[in-house]
């Protein structure tokens, strides 16, 4: 897009901090939050329930105000631009705020009006079958699964074409058919230039669609790089030897290891930057042990995600 700017959305030194309730004190729902999601990209935003998420969300549609920081989206600040931002910005929300007494088309039609879209520019049959609700376009809303009424908020998200889409928990309760129809839509999306920003707690539906992700912990930014970066940072590792006979226990000679012993199997948990694999296999050998098969298992993002939010 000519004259769009590099990065698609800025935060940065973002704070949020809520009223004390009672004698409780004021709770800081983000604690100084920077980074960045770049121009064109699908980018991952993961924490646990109540990490800061939605509230980060939240400000960048200007339903929240911010405490401190700064929010820029698609070059445009948040505190001179708010109205413009939310012509830049579409968000799926979590919560089903439907009319129920509208149609799709009908509730993609005021959406549309709302947003100041011209009729002949409406893309609205066009984003129904793209979310797979082309044959529900005339059922009132109050008629949908729960799984439709959220597709149905994607679809409200679209009908402006914003430069950057917010999908918070978009696929929550939707069925795997369903859910890959909407991640390739997503992903034709992107490929037009849309900036694609997600949450989710499919964390391998993350792994498989985003190129970074950041994490989000108790307010605070906890990491923010590639899966593949993420894993490595991890450094943990699984080899799993199979005996040829099956052992009853764990060998004295292997004790320092510290493997785990299933079904006769032995697990090792280890650092590659510290422990070499083959260092693992010839202890086994030297405990006399006939090796049958040897697999490896590498870190995967819930395992970076569990380590990050744990050791917090």
């Amino acid at each position: 897009m000519a004259g769009a700017p590099d990065d698609a959305v800025e935060i940065e030194d973002l704070a949020k901090a809520y009223g004390s309730a009672g004698k409780a004190p004021p709770r800081r729902a983000l604690d100084g939050v920077t980074l960045s999601v770049r121009r064109g990209e699908i980018f991952g935003l993961l924490g646990p329930n109540g990490a800061g998420k939605s509230t980060m969300i939240n400000i960048m549609a200007g339903l929240v105000d911010k405490s401190a920081g700064r929010v820029s989206i698609w070059g445009l600040d948040l505190d001179r631009d708010r109205r413009a931002i939310r012509a830049a910005i579409g968000v799926v929300p979590q919560e089903l705020n439907l009319d129920a007494f509208f149609t799709p088309r009908e509730l993609l039609e005021v959406q549309a009006g709302l947003y100041g879209v011209p009729a002949r520019e409406r893309r609205t049959d066009e984003i129904l079958a793209a979310v797979g609700l082309a044959d529900k376009a005339e059922a009132h809303a109050r008629a949908l699964s729960g799984g439709m009424r959220r597709r149905l908020l994607v679809a409200k998200a679209l009908v402006h074409a914003p430069p950057v889409l917010v999908l918070d928990e978009p696929t929550a309760g939707v069925d795997v058919e369903l859910r890959q129809q909407l991640w390739s839509y997503v992903r034709e999306l992107n490929a037009r230039g849309t900036t694609v920003l997600l949450t989710t707690h499919y964390l391998a539906e993350a792994e498989e669609l985003c190129g970074r992700i950041a994490i989000i912990n108790r307010g605070r930014l906890a990491a923010c790089d590639t899966t593949a970066n993420l894993k490595r940072v991890f450094d943990r590792k699984t080899l799993r030897v199979t005996p040829a006979a099956p052992l009853a226990e764990v060998p004295a000679a292997l004790s320092s290891l510290a493997p785990a012993l299933e079904a006769g199997t032995l697990s090792f948990s280890y650092r590659p930057s510290q422990v070499n694999a083959g260092a693992i296999l010839a202890a086994v050998q030297d405990a006399g042990i006939a090796i049958a098969d040897v697999s490896t298992r590498e870190p995967d993002l819930e395992d970076v995600f569990l380590g990050l939010t744990r050791a917090a």
